[in-house]
């Protein structure tokens, strides 16, 4: 399957608890090692880390010949099958409360930090509308773009941040374009058809987008902690725990973190990463 821009779209997204269902029926998380004649480990994670894991897995699967069976969705959606019936073997979740849930109810047996992410200020290239902080966004004639209808955490995670940053009204007044899907709306702003807008990191790094944008730091205090952190568990349902709990290693590792960091993410392993995951009190305890 090709998305618009003619690239692959490798994600597997779920729509609807009906496929969720068909996907992973009980029963139905089979993976283990490659020596015990197992196809495949079985991984799910929020879609937004899907262009972190595609390398990640393909690395892993090279190194150590045990293929992954992974699908990228949205995360509320992932997290509520597997708070109901369905399996997989490994997960990586958005929104710690998540994975602090499925551990409390024994499905989760264990879970780390992974990554972090992180919101910017955007212009399009050369910055035109001569924008410097996020405070620019409430200027008469700046022109931007904003996604509030994006899958949770999304779209409501970047109004927090514009309310707590205290410029939520004059920069929604502004907007010319309010969408519904970050990574297709953002191309306004790549076009010059906006001057501004306020994305994850990770969205600036996407290939249609590469070298598209002019990045600017916004004030950590402005932003909203559930969406933050991203931690990665070996489930219940792993039928190999010493191959599931061998792929978190390497996904935690210098090289499996290099594909998170290349994808726009803060690696868990990093000295950053040691203090965010202080911060927001990510840990297994």
């Amino acid at each position: 399957m090709q998305d618009k821009n003619g690239g692959i779209n490798r994600r597997t997204f779920l729509k609807g608890s009906a496929a969720l269902a068909t996907l992973a029926v009980p029963g139905a998380a089979g993976a283990s090692s490659k020596e015990d004649g197992v196809r495949s480990l079985e991984v799910w994670s929020c879609g937004g880390l899907a262009e972190a894991f595609i390398p990640a897995n393909e690395a892993w699967e090279k190194q150590n010949g045990v293929p992954i069976a992974y699908t990228g969705a949205f995360a509320g959606a992932l997290g509520k099958s597997l708070l109901g019936s369905a399996q997989t073997e490994v997960f990586a979740p958005r929104v710690l409360k998540l994975a602090k849930k499925l551990k409390e109810q024994g499905k989760m047996l264990s879970y780390r930090p992974l990554c972090f992410t992180k919101y910017v200020l955007i212009t399009p290239k050369g910055n035109p509308a001569g924008i410097r902080s996020i405070e620019d966004l409430k200027r008469s004639g700046v022109k931007t773009m904003f996604s509030p209808d994006s899958s949770p955490p999304g779209g409501a995670a970047v109004t927090g941040l514009l309310k707590k940053s205290g410029v939520l009204n004059e920069a929604t007044a502004n907007a010319i374009r309010m969408g519904s899907c970050v990574q297709h709306d953002v191309a306004d702003v790549a076009a010059g058809k906006c001057d501004a807008s306020v994305v994850e990191l990770r969205i600036t790094r996407l290939p249609r987008y590469k070298d598209a944008f002019e990045i600017f730091d916004i004030p950590e205090e402005f932003f909203p902690a559930p969406p933050i952190p991203f931690t990665i568990g070996v489930m219940k349902w792993a039928k190999d725990k010493r191959v599931a709990e061998k792929f978190v290693e390497f996904i935690c590792s210098e090289t499996g973190q290099a594909c998170f960091e290349r994808a726009g993410f803060i690696p868990a392993l990093s000295e950053e990463g040691r203090r965010l995951a202080k911060k927001y009190g990510v840990n297994d305890g």
